[in-house]
């Protein structure tokens, strides 16, 4: 809170008149986030219905999201436990939609083209591959983030395309 306090020119006291406590300050800046890149997510699909697209626009959406805004997900990523009692819990529910919205698209996909794999296994590892992009991007050498999300989709897909059923 002092460095915020510093940062932000507010006195300590200032900050407190508006956070009760920092708890609470990193429980809206989370819930904040959580419900930005759903909403956005959630528009975005709306433009298309094909399976494999609709994975590309949410790995899409995710990077141009986060890599916009490196310190939201460094908070995310690094702070997702600190949080207890109903804060935590509400922050938990939003994770989980966020989550299930991923997993529903990836399960969508495996229907769609007669696939085997474990639906959990491959979402979670898709996260994996978007989270922790903030600790070695570079645009200059990665290239922005509809590039990086075209290359991260195009990993992810042929991974479990090649679980097909043969036929």
């Amino acid at each position: 809170m002092r460095d915020l306090s510093r940062l932000s020119g507010l006195s300590l006291a200032g900050l407190y008149y508006y956070f009760d406590s920092k708890e609470r300050l990193l429980y809206l800046i989370q819930r904040h986030l959580f419900l930005s890149v759903m909403d956005l997510v959630r528009e975005r699909l709306k433009e298309a219905s094909d399976p494999e697209q609709r994975i590309r626009i949410f790995i899409r959406n995710h990077l141009e999201y986060f890599l916009a805004r490196p310190e939201a997900m460094k908070v995310l990523s690094h702070e997702d436990d600190v949080l207890k009692d109903e804060l935590g819990t509400e922050i938990s529910s939003l994770k989980r939609q966020y989550y299930r919205c991923c997993a529903d698209l990836v399960d969508a996909l495996k229907t769609a083209k007669a696939l085997q794999f474990n639906s959990r296994v491959a979402a979670l590892s898709l996260f994996g591959m978007m989270n922790w992009i903030h600790t070695w991007y570079n645009p200059r050498v990665d290239g922005d983030a509809q590039t990086v999300a075209r290359e991260i989709a195009d990993v992810f897909l042929r991974g479990i395309y090649s679980t097909a059923i043969p036929g």
